[in-house]
C-alpha cells in the first residue's frame, strides 16, 4: 500500500471523529462546552493539515499553515474563554 494512501486514509478518519466535536460546538448546553468544541475542532483540523501536507510532499508548506492555524485557534479560544469568565462572574 502505498504511503500517500494512508496519510489520507488517517485524515479521512479524522474527519469522521471531528464530527464529534462539531456536535458539541453547536448542541453544547453551556458556553464552555461549545468552547471545548470548538479547540477540539482546531486541534484536528491542525493535524488535517499536516496529513494533507504529508499526502502530497509538501510538508513544509502545510506545516506552516498549520502552525498559523493552531496559533490563531488557541488565541481565539483562549480569548472567548477568559471573556465568559469574566462576563458571567
Amino acid at each position: 500500500m502505498e504511503l500517500r494512501t494512508v496519510f489520507v486514509a488517517a485524515a479521512a478518519c479524522l474527519i469522521v471523529l471531528t464530527l464529534g466535536y462539531l456536535y458539541r460546538l453547536v448542541t453544547g448546553p453551556t458556553i464552555f462546552d461549545r468552547i471545548l468544541g470548538l479547540s477540539g475542532f482546531g486541534t484536528s483540523t491542525t493535524i488535517i493539515l499536516t496529513l494533507m501536507g504529508c499526502a502530497y510532499g509538501r510538508l513544509d508548506m502545510f506545516v506552516d499553515i498549520a502552525l498559523g492555524y493552531a496559533l490563531l485557534n488557541f488565541v481565539g479560544v483562549l480569548a472567548a474563554a477568559r471573556y465568559f469568565e469574566r462576563a458571567r462572574g
